[in-house]
């Protein structure tokens, strides 16, 4: 073979590799996930538990289904709004919906779930909730910073007001608060916490504290509801291909995709 048409051969090759590889980039698409830790929608994965949780499985399956590839980045909830507020981040799975928060973010119009709550109380206690007057005198649990307003103003306010310090328990840390509440419920160091449903079934069955703690309705006053937020950092097309790709997913989801997930979990929607 003459040099020429070695060369014009090696040309063409070169040529070739590169429409291959724009062709592979564009169609392999990248979506980064800032997420925090709320077992069991929500996980952090380790070498035992490689699981990310119900609803990262859900987004992974319907966004690789449109030709994306999903980066995780795992941080607590306020570095992860501010990751997305600041473009680091495409978007987080799961947020409580705020007018404020419009200003960085653009909410999906499906939600992830719209959660019922209940409390957590000693096994045979009869206490129940019947509004706030019914949380008076008891040792009530939550976290540094943590709102239910949407779910009940009273009981928030409730939380904030100076006079029930003392029946009001803040854990903080760095560890899985929602786990450490409910071990001082055990040893009866508070009484009662609320949460998402979801959430505590998961946690009582990770921690076998079935036999010592019960789930108990009704909750407070209102679900809560979470939706995913994209960056406003995204151009308003691409952040609209992203929102519609979700919608679109999470409404194919509902019914037999979504109980298969609960059951992976262990866990079950109570209608």
């Amino acid at each position: 073979m003459s040099k020429s048409k070695n060369t014009l051969l090696l040309v063409c090759l070169a040529c070739l590799m590169a429409v291959i590889s724009i062709t592979s980039s564009a169609a392999t698409k990248t979506l980064k996930v800032c997420y925090d830790q709320w077992a069991p929608m929500t996980m952090f994965p380790h070498q035992d538990a490689p699981e990310r949780g119900v609803v990262i499985d859900m987004l992974e399956q319907i966004y690789t289904a449109k030709g994306y590839q999903l980066e995780y980045y795992e941080v607590p909830l306020a570095r992860g709004l501010s990751m997305v507020a600041e473009g680091l981040c495409d978007m987080l799975p799961e947020y409580l919906y705020s007018t404020d928060a419009e200003q960085d973010f653009e909410y999906a119009n499906q939600s992830t779930f719209v959660y019922k709550t209940a409390f957590v109380v000693m096994r045979n206690e009869k206490w129940r909730y019947k509004g706030i007057q019914s949380i008076q005198g008891k040792r009530v649990a939550t976290g540094p910073g943590w709102d239910y307003s949407s779910m009940s103003v009273a009981y928030q306010q409730y939380l904030d007001d100076p006079k029930n310090a003392n029946f009001v328990e803040v854990i903080a840390g760095t560890g899985d608060v929602v786990d450490r509440i409910l071990r001082m419920i055990k040893a009866n160091r508070v009484d009662l916490y609320v949460d998402n449903e979801l959430v505590l079934q998961h946690a009582l069955n990770q921690l076998k504290l079935n036999d010592d703690l019960m789930i108990v309705r009704p909750g407070l006053e209102k679900p809560l509801n979470e939706i995913p937020i994209f960056s406003k950092k995204l151009s308003a097309a691409k952040r609209q291909e992203l929102i519609n790709i979700w919608d679109q997913g999470r409404l194919m989801m509902k019914g037999t995709q979504q109980q298969r997930l609960l059951e992976k979990y262990q866990i079950r929607l109570n209608e």
